[in-house]
This record gives structure tokens, sequence and C-alpha cells, in this order.
């Protein structure tokens, strides 16, 4: 904004350094004249009025049929007359589990959605830390046998080139990830790895081989 409301600059010069089209910076700088800073904020891109929303009987139709019959889109679009998008839209609008989230005899939720409004995690960085060990097998210098054919694989496996294992630590709370690639898996090579301060290491109970 200071480049073109006080420096006096054209939009269109000030949009290309900023990687910005002209159009949103002429958008951006009509509402700070109009309204001021407040004119930068975040707005919602939904439109005022929906005029071929679904009406409110409709839905109403939808969401008792779905409870009473516990069926998908398409079944219950045929039944109402509706469009099979149009029942998603409904379904989805109301926050409604999937069919394959719910008992099919008793319609509970008997699966966890995927996604979830609390997210767990311990009160400060270093109180616990998962670690986790992937092993894996070494490429030999120069390239394995995919880069020089199956009789160099014959003769690496006579070689027992061996594996490395990439040691990977979580922080619990922030999510502050740090992997290292050791010989081994032994307690001796674990001392130069970091450690929480005053927490937990805890071990995951499967690792990925």
């Amino acid at each position: 904004m200071h480049r073109v409301v006080i420096d006096g600059r054209p939009c269109s010069h000030v949009a290309k350094e900023l990687g910005i089209s002209r159009q949103r910076a002429g958008v951006w700088i009509t509402r700070y004249r109009s309204e001021g800073e407040a004119g930068l904020h975040d707005r919602s891109s939904r439109p005022h009025t929906s005029p071929t929303r679904t009406t409110g009987e409709i839905e109403a139709q939808v969401l008792a049929a779905r409870a009473e019959h516990r069926r998908g889109q398409d079944w219950l679009g045929d039944e109402l007359g509706v469009a099979a998008r149009t029942v998603s839209r409904v379904l989805r609008r109301h926050h409604l589990p999937y069919l394959r989230e719910l008992d099919p005899v008793t319609g509970a939720v008997i699966r966890a959605s995927k996604t979830t409004a609390v997210r767990y995690e311990r009160a400060h960085p270093g109180e616990l830390v998962h670690m986790d060990v992937k092993k894996l097998g070494r490429i030999p210098d120069g390239g394995g046998w995919r880069a020089h054919g199956r009789a160099h694989r014959d003769r690496d496996r006579t070689r027992r080139i061996g594996f490395d294992y990439v040691h990977s630590l979580v922080d619990d709370h922030s999510r502050l990830a740090y992997s290292e690639v050791l010989p081994d898996e032994k307690g001796v090579n674990l001392r130069g790895i970091p450690r929480p301060r005053g927490g937990v290491l805890r071990r995951a109970r499967h690792r990925a081989h």
C-alpha cells in the first residue's frame, strides 16, 4: 500500500514486483482507500445470496430419509427425486458421518473420523519424544545391482554388505523431527542422539522394515 498510496507508483508495476495480478492489487488498493486497514482483512468468498441452493424443505426430507433408511446418496436421490450430488452436498453440509463409519444395524458411529478437532500433544517441547528405527540395506560404493545388473547382485550377497539403521525422533509437542543413520541399534550408538531434558523417550512398539 505504501508504494502505491504514499509513493504514488503505478499499481501495475507494484503488482508485478510482488508477483500478484494487477486486478487483485487494484482490489486491495480500493479497499484500503475506502475502509483503511480494516479493508485488508480476509473476507469470505461466499456469495451474499444463493438463489439455486436447495430449499430447507428438501434438506429436511433428505435428512429424515437418511436417518430412517441409512442409505447412500444414489438411493436417497432416486427415492426423493433429487440429484445424488445434491443429496451428498446436504449430508456434508450438516456434517453427517459416512455410511462406512456407521453400524449397519443400529446406525451408531463405530469408526472414528481421520480428523479431530482436538489435537493430542504434550504441554511443552521435550516432554515426550517418540522414537522409531527403520532398517535399510546398504548400497555399495559405485551403485548396486540395479545399476550394474543381476550378476553384480549375486556378488553383493556374498560380500555381506549389511544394513544401515535410520533412527528417527519426533517431539510430541512441536512435531519437530530428527533422523540420523547409525550402524546398528545398540545403546552405545544412541548416546549421540539428542534426548529431551527432563522428558521421556518413548520407543515405538512396531518398527518398519
